[in-house]
């Protein structure tokens, strides 16, 4: 293998830092540029760019980051194009990024990682590059949400829970809605990750939800892995997602689930899950009814939804990333 400079700034908790992270474990054998510049910042294009000037060896960055020159020894990684495709989750500046750094990136770069077939076809469409230059190497399922021997008991009721960030591709005002609609107990509550937003917060008061949706803030991955446990179910309808890991890591835990139709998501959940519209309200309730009062089908999600975590591990990621450098010109 060449020598690897591994941009271990992205390593964090959620999402592509989870997705560092647990790459990084499994190379040892990376360097590892951990000092500088955030890897999101505007500058650090710049960055990246006069650190290899300096040094020898293939840059591999999980993330959506990359040098303006050197591409010819870099591997870069885009997880989804939802700045392209997600007009409110975009900018002036994230778009010129985009366009004139990132898209130069993927048609001038060794590879292009992914996460899910989904994205390597946008960014195939976007890009304006063969597919033999994308690479899926998928997500796994971390360690924390892999024990299945039992589920943990709940104190605090019954809840259905809602693994997000405040985005508006991840659809909280329609779970909102339809959580108000659905033919469930009202001693259900919901239970999202992360605090309320103003708009959240307006719609909980004009449905009279106060009662009955709590606000977890930030979570430790401990701590997510009791609440996918302690759950009636993930309730996960995203309009975007280029893989959506709170699925695999909900049914890893023994926990059924409710998606959508849309995106990276039927090929993530396989058919271990409920689908539906993400913009059908109704829809969406009907769901949640269904589940809550259909205990076998409850019970046939959870089994079906172990098997279909067990097809995405770290462990695989790794392989096939360690594959792919190992294949690269030295």
């Amino acid at each position: 293998m060449a020598r690897i400079i591994f941009d271990a700034r992205w390593i964090g908790e959620h999402g592509i830092g989870r997705f560092a992270n647990e790459v990084s474990k499994r190379n040892e054998g990376f360097v590892k540029i951990k000092n500088g510049l955030k890897p999101t910042s505007p500058f650090d294009v710049f960055f990246i760019t006069l650190y290899l000037a300096f040094k020898r060896g293939v840059y591999f960055s999980p993330g959506y980051n990359c040098p303006l020159f050197f591409l010819n020894r870099s591997v870069i990684t885009i997880h989804d194009l939802n700045h392209i495709d997600i007009e409110h989750n975009s900018s002036f500046l994230k778009k010129i990024y985009y366009e004139f750094v990132m898209k130069r990136a993927c048609q001038k770069s060794l590879k292009v990682l992914t996460v899910s077939n989904f994205s390597k076809r946008r960014i195939c469409e976007w890009a304006g590059i063969s597919d033999s230059r994308v690479l899926v190497v998928g997500n796994g399922v971390s360690e924390e949400f892999l024990n299945t021997e039992s589920r943990v008991t709940n104190s605090e009721g019954e809840y259905i829970l809602v693994v997000s960030n405040r985005k508006k591709h991840k659809n909280e005002l329609r779970i909102l809605s339809a959580f108000h609609m659905a033919n469930i107990p009202p001693s259900v509550k919901l239970v999202f990750t992360g605090d309320p937003d103003e708009s959240l917060q307006n719609e909980i008061k004009r449905t009279n939800l106060q009662d009955r949706v709590v606000f977890k803030g930030r979570v430790e991955n401990s701590e997510l892995a009791s609440l996918y446990k302690e759950s009636l179910f993930l309730l996960f309808p995203s309009l975007y997602e280029g893989f959506g890991l709170p699925v695999i890591e909900a049914m890893s835990s023994g926990t059924a689930v409710i998606t959508s139709t849309t995106t990276s998501l039927p090929e993530v959940a396989g058919d271990a899950a409920i689908l539906v519209d993400p913009e059908n309200t109704e829809e969406i309730a009907l769901a949640i009814g269904n589940l809550y009062y259909n205990p076998d089908l409850k019970k046939e999600l959870i089994a079906k939804g172990l098997i279909q975590a067990k097809k995405f591990t770290w462990e695989k990621t790794a392989d096939l990333i360690t594959n792919c450098l190992n294949n690269l010109k030295k």
